[in-house]
């Protein structure tokens, strides 16, 4: 699951000479369609985290993107938008970068007689509902579109073809469990948890482990994909250096989870074996984590790298509510997959009850920035 576009922050009220590899038929994917717990429907948190760090972008790429050099050759420019999920978000993601890249070329080439065309890639895993995405497309889009179903942990796109790169809450998402917690024999086997929160230590080395790995897979095809002077934009759910990831709120989303499915085994609904083997592939870096993955790879330019608060409120509280119907839409899938459908509305009901009785800690958690910001150039 690697291209989920979303995470459980709160809503607050091949190429070359090489042969292609085929995407996996069976990845799991947010809820397509337009139902009552769609993606479509349940996407606001990333639409306000976009609008938040979007003047940042906008200035990255009018300060450090040299679009004159990128268009010397061909009036085309290439976009890719990694992890798109379904719904409006990822249109208006790609309506403003093009609004700022037609900007930067008016002040570098005032006069042109050239007339930009964009060409838009939109990835996500193949089993993402991609006949709800392009159905929703606008009517009258100012870009040409394709899409392109598979994990951006490899190669999507030929060499040197992309001119920039966009990816927005999908890259927290791991490309598979790490195998450590896959090992009832192992240290890292994480019994009555479903994710590195308030783990041991070896649990939580193994997820970072697993990132770093994934990071550097990620890194590389997009090293050989865009095009020197090429951008990369990283919006995704961070961590300031050297916190506990217990003290963010998101942990208690995962916390309150684990209970409720355990509290379930107990009462006989599920087996607590069903628990004990079922871990979230979600990992939460902090700029050090991102730092030292673009550094190993070496193949581009920090420009930005930061942490931003993106909490959207109301009356200065979660919108329990809200968040766990956002939560469902993007994690449904992996539930009924593990567990069965028989048992997920029950486990939803009881989870949005925690989180109402235990409303102080969740609203107290939300304080800190826990949005990351990365800009990249390539070499």
């Amino acid at each position: 699951m690697a291209e989920v576009a979303s995470d459980p922050t709160p809503l607050i009220s091949g190429g070359g000479s090489e042969s292609v590899r085929r995407p996996l038929a069976d990845s799991l994917h947010v809820n397509g369609g337009d139902g009552a717990y769609s993606y479509t429907r349940n996407s606001y948190f990333q639409k306000f985290a976009a609008n938040v760090v979007k003047g940042r972008i906008g200035g990255a790429i009018t300060m450090k993107l040299d679009v004159e050099k990128l268009c010397s050759r061909s009036n085309i420019i290439c976009i890719a938008d990694l992890g798109c999920a379904v719904g409006p978000n990822t249109f208006n993601s790609m309506q403003d970068i093009l609004h700022f890249i037609q900007h930067k070329y008016n002040l570098q080439c005032p006069g042109s007689d050239r007339t930009l065309q964009f060409l838009v890639f939109f990835n996500d895993q193949p089993s993402n509902d991609f006949n709800s995405l392009f159905t929703s497309l606008p009517r009258e889009t100012p870009y040409f579109t394709a899409g392109v179903p598979g994990s951006f942990h490899r190669r999507l796109f030929p060499e040197s073809s992309i001119h920039f790169a966009h990816c927005s809450y999908a890259l927290h998402w791991l490309s598979r469990v790490p195998e450590e917690l896959q090992d009832r024999n192992s240290s890292a086997w994480n019994k009555g948890r479903i994710h590195y929160t308030n783990a041991p230590d070896q649990v939580i080395q193994a997820y970072a482990a697993q990132f770093a790995k994934d990071m550097a897979n990620f890194l590389s095809a997009r090293a050989a994909e865009i095009v020197n002077g090429g951008m990369m934009v990283i919006i995704m759910p961070g961590i300031p250096n050297g916190m506990s990831y217990s003290q963010v709120a998101a942990s208690a989303m995962y916390e309150f989870m684990a209970s409720s499915f355990m509290d379930m085994a107990h009462e006989g609904l599920i087996s607590e074996d069903e628990v004990d083997s079922f871990n979230l592939p979600i990992y939460t870096p902090s700029p050090e984590d991102m730092e030292a993955a673009v550094e190993k790879n070496g193949q581009f330019s920090i420009e930005i790298l930061e942490l931003s608060n993106a909490a959207a409120l109301v009356d200065g509280r979660v919108d329990i509510k809200a968040w766990v119907s956002h939560v469902r839409a993007a994690n449904e899938e992996m539930f009924v997959k593990h567990f069965g459908g028989d048992v997920i509305d029950e486990m939803f009901d009881r989870l949005t009850k925690k989180l109402f009785m235990f409303s102080e800690q969740v609203n107290s958690g939300y304080k800190d920035r826990t949005q990351l910001l990365v800009v990249l150039i390539r070499k």
